[in-house]
């Protein structure tokens, strides 16, 4: 299948901005869906203008600059290829199936990841998978982030589908997560109830707020204390993006290994002796977050039963731990 290179054209209005940053940071940060080296080959491209003038990578983005970007884009192709790829699956009948996704993997084709998704493999492992969504989401009821592992729900039907999403939008699904964050916690249960709002600064991040975005309850438990960091078990009450990933960064526990929300920096025991060699070593085994949705329950649509699945931890978490627990 060819593809025809679009364009999409941005007129960036900076404001009386106090902190210095570089063009190539300042609009990976508030451009959507670009990587910094994307920016820079547009840049080099003279794709990029400041004030009607070309400007290199390294240049600092000053207040009420004019930035004018024209970004090559790859259109959506017409119809998502069926791809043989493995699939882990826990449970399936005629009705839906419980998947374990792997950490790499994306739910379904969006900007970037037309191949290689879940949906891609659904499509080679079967026919019938619900059309609720758009083509490019179909069977796909709910989403966990490319870089965290575990359950998800698949539907084969429309009906299937809608009764599921009913029970995520009245939070009768269960959902348990498995995390390794750093630090330790003054209680060994609790919850955490802010609002998390998309990040000002950088539109692809969000935060936490008292008072702007979406109400989101996190509650927490945790299973086992390590030197500078815990293993903990969380239930969501409300599905917020990348709530879990949100929440314990801003209480200053981030989830280990996480690039976006601070996890892969040494966040506590920097004090300890040898120390630096230690993390590298462990973040080199955990290259993502470590972030695990190991449990999901529901009420079959069709048999009404109540059903539950728990899934292992991935190899790279497993290994982890062991590292940890030395």
């Amino acid at each position: 299948m060819s593809k025809l290179i679009t364009e999409k054209k941005h007129l960036i209005k900076v404001p009386d901005i106090k902190k210095p940053e570089r063009i190539d940071v300042y609009l990976t940060n508030h451009i959507e869906n670009v990587t910094r080296n994307k920016i820079q080959f547009a840049i080099k491209a003279g794709l990029v203008t400041v004030n009607n003038k070309q400007v290199k990578p390294n240049y600092i983005v000053k207040p009420f600059d004019e930035i004018f970007v024209i970004q090559p884009i790859d259109p959506r192709p017409e119809e998502i290829e069926p791809e043989e790829i493995p699939l882990d699956i826990i449970y399936e009948d005629e009705h839906l199936l419980v998947v374990n996704k792997p950490a790499g993997m994306v739910a379904h084709p969006a900007y970037a990841n037309y191949t290689g998704t879940l949906v891609n493999a659904l499509l080679h492992h079967t026919k019938k998978l619900s059309n609720v969504n758009d083509k490019f989401r179909i069977g796909i009821v709910h989403r966990i982030d490319k870089d965290t592992s575990g359950l998800l729900l698949v539907a084969k039907d429309n009906f299937t589908h809608f009764k599921l999403a009913e029970q995520f939008s009245k939070h009768t699904i269960e959902r348990e997560y498995h995390a390794i964050c750093w630090g330790k916690f003054s209680n060994p249960k609790g919850q955490i109830s802010f609002k998390i709002a998309r990040s000002k600064s950088n539109r692809k991040k969000f935060t936490i707020s008292q008072t702007e975005g979406k109400d989101a309850i996190t509650f927490y438990e945790v299973i086992e204390e390590f030197e500078f960091a815990s293993l903990i078990k969380l239930k969501l009450k409300t599905g917020r993006t990348h709530q879990i990933r949100v929440h314990l960064s801003g209480i200053g526990k981030p989830v280990f290994g996480d690039r976006t929300y601070g996890g892969n920096k040494i966040v506590f025991g920097s004090e300890l002796p040898d120390m630096k060699a230690r993390i590298n070593n462990l973040l080199n085994i955990m290259k993502r977050q470590a972030l695990h949705a190991k449990t999901i329950g529901f009420l079959h649509p069709i048999t009404k039963i109540f059903m539950r699945f728990d899934s292992d931890l991935p190899d790279d978490f497993k290994e982890l731990l062991k590292k940890l627990r030395r």
